[in-house]
């Protein structure tokens, strides 16, 4: 996305354009409101339908799943959104129009009604799909190119985005976890409101920066109209995507919408890549371009992995960690909210940011090996070794009796940020650094595109850590439910949702299940849906040797269909879930290691292909953009 040189004579505040305090407020605020909202989405959509602070009551893997899909649509939306600013409005314009958006949806997300709910989300996704790819660029704009201050203007700017990400984690997280969720929602709508008061009253100092390019300079680049033009008369690349495109189809109409829609689009991408590959003129452009398209793969993988934060170690830190204190703290007590965890990424950033950089840039001083390539491989293993902690902490959880430790999250939140911050501020300068000149825009749209689907890998994973749903359906009347199952009178007589907690085992073969504190026999009123559920159950349980003495968990979150015609729940095994957890826990920390050691074993061919793409960067840098749990700087 280009920039415009500014004048000269623009105003200036310790040694800065006036216009860089803008733009850090405005991001600051931004950025409050998204992690605010990110820190209390996943706990919002699992907890109970009723109680004082009622959610939504989905299941873990339900709620992991929607947390995929809108954190990748959040990263895809930065594709449109570069397009606009770069073709239609401007830098500044998208900026304010994203901003606008972006205080409708949070305000729309106060409202109780599930048309807000995904209407927030809708507009959420669009406006920082507007603002957060274009008001990055618009900081480098306030800067002459060449101007030494640029490296110590971004380092400004980005500690305003971690100290947002930091302070939101606290404050929306404490008042959406204690006092209502939909205040935590629209006390974010407030922050973004206070960024977009600051942005219009700061609109003097921006003046030449984030205009609306010349028809000319819009025209370069390359034309994805062009581009698809031209696959037509391509027989292989034509072939390939006709046959990417006829499976995406197929599983659209046949499988899944929401999947097969992304399989298009990826396809797209594809087709976009194939055509790319075949219009660079030199061996040396393709060359870089095979490096770059196995950076991108760097990206999936580690984002694919550093996701779990807002969502599985998200529900981990509510409901099977041990977060009570030995003292208690105003407006708290005795116990740290879940969401708090959020915040320890931006603090280890605040805290160790300087200390990685430099790390790496005295390395590169002293000839050791600290290419971008081996540094991105180095944090996705050293990100994926921070899942040991996760799998000690789901090894320690015993339901009913013991709970993990924090320490555990907190040491995987250390490593996470450690390998953050070695993968993810080069990433995106690296794949400029090999992007054909051409092609630097589209490039910057794949990178945007790698990052999201990663995220969706993310939820994939940890929808398939919480299991398959085994959904019963409930078989009882109002008496059968106070007296056997020990259901409150109230909820039975106002039809609400309710949790019920039990005892599973198996008997000669049979399954049997008990209230956790009578051991009355329930199971005569609990139908499964699929009967085939019920023997994976039992064989599961023999193969344990699960017995009345020392019976496995379960947990039945009942609720009632729109209709009201009766109660029904997912089925859920704790010690089972758990397991898979565990396994989901270690599964991510050998892929990471084993595929950042490939890429590590293959480093010198690697390093050959991109023919000296870094060999003459040997200064000292004053400092390395980064970004929580985001690459779009």
């Amino acid at each position: 996305m280009a920039t415009q040189d500014v004048r000269a004579n623009q105003k200036e505040l310790f040694g800065h354009p006036v216009g860089l305090y803008i733009l850090f407020f405005t991001e600051m605020w931004e950025r409050f409101s998204y992690y605010g909202m990110r820190a209390i989405l996943v706990l919002y959509l699992v907890s109970a339908t009723t109680g004082g602070n009622a959610g939504l009551g989905w299941t873990g893997g339900e709620a992991i799943a929607l947390y995929g899909w809108y954190t990748m649509l959040v990263y895809v939306a930065s594709i449109p959104g570069g397009i606009i600013a770069d073709k239609l409005l401007g830098q500044k314009k998208t900026v304010l129009v994203g901003g606008i958006v972006l205080v409708v949806g949070h305000g729309i997300l106060a409202v109780e009604e599930m048309w807000a709910f995904y209407s927030g989300l809708a507009l959420i996704i669009a406006g920082v799909g507007m603002l957060k790819p274009n008001i990055s660029t618009m900081v480098g704009g306030l800067y002459k190119e060449g101007d030494i201050r640029r490296d110590k203007g971004f380092t400004i700017f980005y500690i305003g985005i971690n100290l947002g990400a930091f302070l939101s984690s606290l404050i929306v997280g404490y008042v959406g976890e204690e006092i209502g969720w939909h205040w935590g929602f629209g006390l974010a709508g407030i922050a973004m409101a206070l960024g977009l008061l600051v942005y219009l009253w700061g609109q003097k100092y921006l003046v030449n920066v984030g205009n609306l390019l010349s028809k000319a300079e819009r025209s370069e680049g390359a034309s994805l109209g062009n581009m698809f033009s031209k696959l037509l008369k391509s027989p292989l690349q034509l072939g390939i995507t006709a046959v990417l495109m006829a499976g995406s189809v197929y599983y659209l109409i046949f499988e899944s919408l929401p999947y097969g829609l992304l399989y298009i689009f990826l396809t797209l991408v594809t087709a976009l890549m194939l055509m790319v590959y075949k219009d660079l003129t030199t061996q040396i452009m393709k060359d870089r371009y095979v490096v770059m398209i196995l950076s991108f793969l760097l990206v999936v993988v580690f984002w694919g992995a550093f996701e779990q934060a807002g969502g599985l170690m998200n529900i981990y830190a509510l409901d099977k960690t041990d977060r009570s204190i030995p003292f208690d703290l105003p407006l708290i007590g005795s116990e740290v909210p879940a969401t708090w965890f959020q915040s320890l990424n931006a603090m280890f950033i605040i805290i160790f940011g300087v200390v990685i950089a430099n790390f790496w840039a005295k390395r590169k001083l002293k000839n050791k090996e600290a290419s971008s390539i081996f540094k991105m491989a180095t944090g996705v293993i050293i990100m994926g070794l921070g899942f040991i902690f996760m799998a000690m902490a789901a090894k320690s959880y015993t339901p009913y009796d013991e709970k993990a430790a924090m320490y555990w999250l907190v040491l995987a939140y250390l490593l996470h940020t450690i390998g953050e911050l070695c993968s993810s501020p080069v990433a995106l300068s690296f794949i400029t650094k090999l992007a054909p000149v051409k092609y630097a825009s589209l490039m910057m749209g794949v990178y945007f595109a790698a990052t999201g689907l990663g995220n969706k890998v993310a939820g994939v994973i940890g929808e398939f850590s919480q299991g398959e749903p085994m959904v019963v359906n409930l078989n009882a009347t109002g008496s059968q439910m106070t007296q056997n199952l020990q259901i409150n009178d109230s909820v039975v007589d106002q039809q609400q949702d309710f949790r019920l907690a039990g005892n599973v085992y198996e008997e000669n073969g049979e399954l049997k299940l008990t209230t956790r504190e009578g051991n009355e026999p329930i199971l005569d009123f609990i139908q499964f849906k699929d009967s085939e559920r019920s023997n994976e159950v039992i064989e599961t349980l023999q193969e344990e040797n699960v017995t009345a003495e020392d019976p496995y968990h379960v947990l039945i979150d009942f609720k009632q269909g729109d209709e009201k015609k009766g109660w029904s729940g997912n089925f859920i095994v704790e010690e089972i879930q758990t397991d898979m957890e565990y396994k989901t826990f270690w599964g991510i920390t050998i892929f990471t290691a084993i595929f950042g050691l490939l890429v590590i074993l293959l480093l010198k061919p690697l390093k050959r292909l991109t023919h000296g793409v870094e060999d003459n960067e040997a200064e000292l840098p004053q400092q390395e953009n980064f970004e929580l749990g985001d690459t779009q700087s």
